[in-house]
């Protein structure tokens, strides 16, 4: 399993950044996926996730609901975190992870850096 993130920057408040999550050596179709994010000092938390069928379902922590969009391409294996109206508070490393319930793999992850 390899999960490989991209996308982070510096970004100032207000800003938008899209993260992606390219991944293989598995059957990404068949595994929901997430994203957490690790701030300096901080736990890991979740940010969002989304499951494995046609549907989609997704699930956001309520800090991510309405400013961040979680989607997947099951075509070019790859997870996406749109997220818009950034704030300082969202600074973090971002990492994408293979599960719905428990995260079996995580990627380097990718840091989100927004400031002035």
């Amino acid at each position: 399993v390899q999960l490989v993130e991209s996308g982070g920057g510096l970004v100032k408040p207000g800003g938008s950044l899209r993260l992606s999550c390219a991944a293989s050596g598995f059957t990404f179709s068949d595994f929901g996926m997430s994203w957490y994010r690790q701030a300096p000092g901080k736990q890991r938390e979740l940010v969002a996730r989304i499951s494995w069928n046609d549907e989609g379902t997704t699930d956001y922590s309520p800090f991510a609901r309405g400013r961040f969009t979680i989607s997947r391409d099951n075509v070019e294996n790859t997870l996406y975190l749109q997220m818009n109206s950034l704030k300082p508070e969202d600074t973090a490393l971002y990492l994408c992870a293979k599960g719905w319930t428990l995260a079996e793999n995580w990627g380097q992850g990718t840091q989100v850096t927004v400031a002035s």
